[in-house]
């Protein structure tokens, strides 16, 4: 074979191997942007590079292969969503422990499908595997119930976290508990506030009442 036949066959061959890396990488980053939807590219901006969000990622999903993860019952499912209901109950009179309880309802769910709960930066990484969709609805709630303990946060605020943890807790626990239970009454005439519906159903809002106008 000739000099010349040598060098293109080289060529022709590194080619056809960058080819196949490049397809094997993007092949991967479709898989991962797939799994972690907004996730991807938020990780991806913290690391600073796309190699190292990526190499991010595929530790997350190699950490949340070795969890012991595990359904809930009829039972535990029945036993969420009543717990549910009373943390919107407690929302009309006491926004604030509504907001902290359902923060730990949400911890209680998190721990009895399997994830570690110890660390929460890493408790949104293994949750990102197969919740990636409403991770963010997790921060922001978990942003506003931190707020709320230091006195910072508005009712609105905390009708708000109490949406976005009602996401998470829906994920996890495989329905949405508002479409199985009664939405919080109105609380009774000694009062201060009465409720309205929201654009998110069975969450109320608290409002002045018409007689004190």
């Amino acid at each position: 074979m000739s000099t010349t036949a040598i060098i293109i066959l080289t060529v022709v061959l590194l080619l056809a191997v960058v080819a196949i890396v490049i397809g094997i990488q993007l092949g991967r980053r479709r898989r991962l942007q797939k799994t972690f939807g907004p996730e991807y590219d938020r990780v991806v901006a913290d690391t600073g590079s796309r190699a190292e969000g990526e190499k991010e990622l595929i530790e997350r999903t190699k950490r949340h292969a070795q969890l012991e993860l595990k359904p809930l019952s009829a039972e535990s499912r029945t036993r969420y969503a009543a717990a549910w209901e009373e943390v919107q109950i407690r929302f009309v009179d006491n926004p604030g422990e509504a907001v902290s309880t359902a923060d730990e309802l949400v911890t209680r769910l998190i721990a009895e499908r399997g994830y570690p709960t110890g660390d929460y930066d890493e408790r949104l990484a293994d949750l990102s595997v197969e919740h990636a969709a409403t991770l963010e609805h997790y921060r922001a709630a978990h942003d506003i119930s931190r707020r709320s303990r230091d006195g910072e946060a508005a009712t609105e605020d905390l009708r708000q976290a109490l949406v976005h943890y009602r996401a998470l807790f829906a994920d996890l626990l495989g329905e949405d508990p508002v479409g199985r239970t009664t939405p919080a009454p109105r609380p009774s005439a000694e009062t201060a506030a009465t409720t309205e519906n929201t654009t998110e159903p069975g969450v109320a809002r608290t409002r002045p009442d018409a007689n004190s106008r």
